[in-house]
């Protein structure tokens, strides 16, 4: 294998982690009903214990992203002791991600809601938790909203519109220094009419609004069939606007699916637009790399592990890229020799290198087969079938 080779892998290795979800270790299924797992996660405890068996194996995990109303039963009083839970497992608390969508009194919407009351309840929420993020030492706070219609003539969209943008601004209001607002988007579900942020324009004149700290978030698997997101990111990267990703994969719409599962070349499209953005501006960017899947069939670690890998493996691959010799094509027009350029570094085969890179760490070389070999997963089914209502002799 080619020094130069292993030394760009190791060296994008060493500056990219990838944050996982805590609700991916939980019994989750879909909108017909919920798969339970033997080994599933039943509490925070068990959420962190499971994310930092992943950091461990991986060594690319080192946060976990947070869901308030799931993780933090007891609200801001919950805050310390989650973090302090973390630490114990080797991982950090990572984004926040308020909940304003679940509760029946957003049945019509949140910061969109004509009921001012429930605008003024889901506000708080989200105040309240910033302030878990502080606590947290917590950099990001993830907003993703359900409101929309379903039928034409119920909403006033502009209307809606105005409610985001005062909603919005009262939460950067409540930022601390450093911290940072991700607003998401998402084109329909659960609202088939419209959706008060459907795209990446949206959320961009949105975040624009409220205040320098608000950035957009962009979910892979909330665009429309066919979307070009590697177009997305690399406006968004020009706009200086891109905050961060959620990463996973999907057949036809918000499937959830493995990151790199169904079409790996479009995860590393978006990588090479950021490694490229990087290379001719000699900064790097400010981008939170986060996993948002739902692992309804998979055992919920292994399916973890395998994110993690692949995420490394795609990463580095758009590493690999030649943007001198890329740019040099462009320039020229061939297209060809500019679409080769970018092939032959998706085409090549970073697993040798990335071992090296995993033996050097301290970490092993298989981390999925190393995890078989742990016996976590046999540990944690006798601790949780019960509470997950499974029987071991079913497993």
């Amino acid at each position: 294998m080619s020094v130069n080779i292993e030394e760009r892998v190791s060296k994008a290795l060493d500056g990219f982690a990838i944050e996982l979800p805590s609700w991916g270790f939980t019994n989750s299924g879909t909108r017909f009903g919920t798969f339970t797992h033997p080994a599933a996660a039943t509490s925070i405890n068990e959420k962190l214990a499971d994310a930092g068996t992943v950091h461990r194996f991986t060594g690319c995990c080192p946060t976990v992203a947070m869901h308030v109303l799931w993780d933090y039963p007891g609200g801001k009083a919950d805050a310390k002791e989650v973090a302090d839970i973390a630490r114990r497992n080797g991982v950090r608390v990572g984004a926040i991600n308020p909940n304003v969508y679940q509760d029946q009194a957003y049945k019509h919407g949140s910061l969109g809601n004509p009921d001012p009351a429930i605008r003024k309840l889901a506000l708080q929420h989200i105040l309240d938790s910033v302030e878990i993020a502080s606590v947290s030492d917590s950099r990001d706070i993830s907003l993703w909203f359900a409101d929309g219609s379903n039928y034409p003539g119920t909403a006033n969209i502009r209307q809606r519109r105005q409610w985001f943008i005062e909603g919005l601004q009262a939460v950067h209001a409540s930022l601390m220094p450093g911290q940072r607002m991700l607003v998401e988007y998402k084109p329909f579900e659960p609202a088939f009419y419209h959706t008060d942020i459907a795209d990446w324009g949206m959320s961009a004149s949105l975040s624009r609004s409220a205040g320098n700290q608000a950035r957009v978030l962009v979910d892979t698997g909330h665009h429309y069939q066919g979307q070009n997101i590697e177009q997305i990111v690399a406006w968004l990267l020009a706009e200086g606007m891109l905050g961060g990703f959620h990463f996973n994969d999907r057949r036809y719409a918000d499937d959830d699916l493995t990151l790199g599962s169904i079409d790996p070349y479009q995860i590393f499209r978006i990588f090479h637009e950021i490694a490229l953005y990087e290379w001719e501006t000699g900064q790097r960017a400010e981008i939170a790399y986060m996993v948002d899947q739902s692992h309804n069939l998979k055992d919920k670690i292994e399916e973890m592990i395998q994110t993690a890998v692949t995420a490394q493996e795609l990463y580095a691959k758009a590493a690999l890229v030649d943007h001198e010799k890329l740019l040099h094509y462009q320039t020229k027009m061939d297209l060809v020799d500019a679409e080769e350029c970018l092939k032959d570094a998706f085409a090549t085969d970073v697993r040798p290198a990335i071992r090296t890179w995993r033996e050097v760490k301290g970490l092993a070389k298989d981390p999925l087969q190393a995890f078989r070999e742990s016996g976590y997963t046999a540990r944690i089914i006798k601790e949780r079938a019960e509470k997950n209502m499974v029987t071991t002799a079913t497993v």
